[in-house]
């Protein structure tokens, strides 16, 4: 059973990046740089932590989202505008900072919770980009993501903080960012 919902988060996690890919290419969507290039880089990493606790069919989605973020960050690279701030880089930094001390660390359980902090650091360009531009976003994909992420945490083989804490915050992260952008839609003409 575990298999199966793991396939359905597979399928969720491509079905959400097929509209957020043909609004990039549309112009529609702009992902920031910065925050695409560090999911890429941590959900790479990710995968590893993910099968030392035990995720399972879980680690699934991992992938097939590393693999699709990459092409994001391709993408915006190519057709992407920037809107970088000095907050950003600072945030950039300091996810990357946290990253180092996630691949020195010695402890899965101290290494997930950087993983989670730079996770959240990298999201901090694009909330402060979608507050301002929130038509700049595919909101379509952040819901997908939060039922995706629900999914997945459905689909751990072995329920450890390794193996839970990075899906759960993602589940809750695409859920707050969903609404947030609903509100600010609500007040924002496009």
């Amino acid at each position: 059973m575990k298999e199966i919902i793991g396939a359905i988060a597979v399928v969720l996690t491509f079905a959400g990046y097929v509209p957020y890919y043909r609004d990039i290419l549309k112009g529609k969507t702009h992902p920031h740089i910065y925050s695409w290039s560090l999911w890429c880089l941590l959900t790479v990493l990710l995968v590893a932590l993910q099968i030392k606790g035990g995720a399972g069919p879980a680690t699934w989605v991992t992938i097939a989202a590393g693999l699709l973020c990459m092409g994001v960050v391709f993408l915006s690279l190519k057709s992407g505008k920037k809107d970088i701030t000095i907050s950003d880089t600072i945030v950039a930094v300091l996810s990357l900072v946290a990253i180092g001390f996630w691949l020195i660390a010695d402890q899965p359980i101290i290494s997930m919770i950087l993983v989670i902090i730079a996770d959240i650091l990298a999201f901090i360009p694009t909330v402060r980009k979608s507050w301002h531009k929130p038509y700049s976003e595919t909101l379509s994909m952040y819901v997908t993501n939060t039922f995706r992420f629900s999914l997945a945490v459905a689909a751990i083989g072995t329920y450890t903080f390794l193996s839970v804490s990075w899906l759960l915050t993602w589940a809750v992260g695409n859920g707050l960012f969903s609404l947030m952008l609903v509100i600010r839609r609500n007040h924002v003409k496009e």
